[in-house]
């Protein structure tokens, strides 16, 4: 099992929208690939509460059966959809990917 963990600190005002609003945005937009991409076993996505400045405002976890699976997932059509929407919003990204046992 391949585990995709994203975390974004987001941008204040991008398209005159606050950041929760632009974070509810992404969640959604992130929520929606679940039903359209079928190599993702598992997704969830969470808005930060926590208000130190060290936070991410936006995770999202994410499972693959195989490294050909989450290859494909990046390559799909409507997750490159969503990274332009990610590209616009946010002013930080960190990733980890790796392998669980099953």
């Amino acid at each position: 099992m391949i585990k995709h963990i994203v975390l974004w600190k987001l941008k204040e005002g991008v398209d005159g929208k606050s950041k929760p609003e632009n974070a509810r945005e992404l969640k959604t937009a992130l929520e929606n690939l679940k039903g359209k991409i079928p190599e993702i076993a598992a997704l969830e996505v969470g808005l930060n509460f926590n208000p130190v400045d060290t936070a991410s405002d936006v995770s999202l976890y994410t499972e693959f059966r195989s490294r050909e699976d989450l290859d494909k997932y990046q390559k799909h059509p409507e997750h490159l959809k969503v990274v332009e929407i990610v590209k616009k919003l946010t002013a930080e990204r960190r990733v980890s990917d790796y392998e669980a046992p099953i």
